[in-house]
């Protein structure tokens, strides 16, 4: 006849079950500990798409012109909320204060989180534009730093947008826009960014003042790689 397996057995069974469980989940986390330790892996980091999609620029696509919109094909329009800035991949429609934005003569526009990632743009649209040409753009706005967003009567105003390549921006202010850097504030008359000037400091430039050197020293490293 089969013999019966002890009370002492079974329990030494699924002692042996404990340990060597307790020792596969012991030698698990000491393997993630290392890893992380190491910067090899982490069970907080992103998934593998999200990660990608962080540090590789995907190219923004530019927004259509809308019929419907009222407006004509060349004057400045809302930021959509969807809209990525084509330099740094931000959503300029979350810093309405320092938003610009580009049209093309095809009547599809480019948003920028900045006036600096619009300079940006305009000066590498080789890197930035997939293919657009400087001559396919028929209007440049700014957002007009020195008109708030809510006038005295409590009303927005009608539009802040301003011709870029009128404006005057001010260099070396103490204003720090959506990236945190010198994002160029930009100003529909140099009387209003010389006040500007006057109380946050810098200087005031014209649109043919902002050179290559000054758009590099302060793009810096706040772009994506664009593969």
């Amino acid at each position: 006849m089969p013999t019966t397996p002890s009370h002492d057995s079974r329990r030494n069974r699924w002692r042996t079950r404990l340990w060597l469980g307790g020792g596969l989940v012991f030698g698990l986390g000491l393997t993630i500990a290392v890893l992380w330790r190491l910067g090899v892996w982490s069970p907080f980091a992103p998934p593998q798409d999200v990660a990608l999609e962080t540090d590789l620029c995907l190219v923004a696509p530019a927004t259509p012109y809308d019929p419907a919109s009222g407006l004509a094909p060349t004057e400045a329009r809302t930021v959509p909320r969807e809209a990525r800035c084509p330099v740094c991949g931000m959503f300029p429609a979350r810093a309405p204060d320092w938003a610009a934005q580009i049209i093309f003569d095809d009547g599809d526009a480019h948003f920028f989180d900045s006036p600096l990632s619009l300079f940006m743009y305009l000066h590498d649209m080789e890197r930035y534009g997939a293919g657009r040409q400087a001559q396919q753009i028929v209007a440049q706005y700014v957002t007009d730093a020195g008109r708030p967003p809510v006038g005295p009567d409590g009303m927005a105003p009608k539009s802040r947008w301003i011709d870029a390549r009128t404006a005057f921006y001010v260099h070396g202010s103490s204003a720090k826009g959506p990236m945190r850097a010198g994002n160029l504030p930009a100003f529909a008359s140099r009387e209003a960014a010389q006040a500007f000037a006057a109380s946050r400091g810098g200087v005031v430039l014209a649109f043919d003042g902002i050179d290559a050197p000054l758009i590099a020293r302060l793009g810096g490293r706040s772009t994506h790689d664009h593969n």
